[in-house]
């Protein structure tokens, strides 16, 4: 099991100091990008996140929860090793977007709403690096896990078959469900508030992997 630390449950006036703080067991660093239309919350966008590479080392899983995918993705300073991920329910073609995304030297996830049928996806599977099943419908930290997703996550991973697709898992992940998750087939754990709210998040991302196992 991998972790990706959420950064929307951190401190945003202090983003940098916080994300160093869990880096040493981190993945990636998980950034949700939300546009106030795609989901009803605004974060952060492409200059906060370009700027806060400066004293990180581990890539970056840059989730973007907005209308036009196409539009902002080339926004974003990236490397090899970063993932951009779009909503499979946003305004742009999905095939448009990957190679969009794909074009600017990064990998490419796709994401899907807890309501959207997990099937929504199977058309993309030969395209992408990274498929993230939201278990929270998104844009706010903080809900509970949605007990549908490990049975969402099992479908996936069986259609996924021998393809190189990571499969990650994003909302309410606990050391009460992440060995569920993690059962089901969930390689890359994103998780905000299991971390952030504890003064000692190293502490509590060793909890997260020793509950997974």
């Amino acid at each position: 099991m991998k972790l990706a630390p959420s950064i929307l449950s951190a401190d945003f006036g202090n983003l940098r100091a916080e994300a160093r703080q869990v880096e040493p067991l981190a993945e990636y660093f998980h950034i949700d990008v939300m546009d106030g239309h795609f989901v009803p919350n605004l974060t952060i966008g492409p200059p906060v996140v370009n700027s806060l590479r400066v004293g990180l080392e581990k890539p970056f899983d840059i989730h973007l929860m907005i209308d036009y995918p196409v539009q902002y993705a080339p926004r974003f300073t990236v490397t090899a090793q970063d993932i951009i991920t779009f909503h499979i329910e946003s305004k742009d073609e999905p095939f448009r977007t990957n190679d969009q995304i794909r074009e600017l030297g990064c990998k490419v996830g796709i994401s899907l709403r807890p309501i959207t049928p997990i099937t929504a996806v199977f058309p993309y599977l030969d395209l992408v690096d990274l498929v993230l099943v939201m278990s929270v419908e998104p844009g706010f930290g903080g809900q509970a896990f949605m007990l549908e997703a490990v049975e969402r996550i099992g479908k996936l991973k069986e259609e996924i078959g021998e393809r190189k697709v990571m499969i990650s898992v994003d909302g309410g992940i606990n050391d009460t469900n992440v060995k569920d998750v993690v059962d089901a087939g969930a390689e890359l754990i994103v998780a905000g508030s299991a971390i952030f709210k504890h003064s000692d998040r190293i502490a509590a991302m060793r909890a997260l992997i020793a509950a997974a196992s």
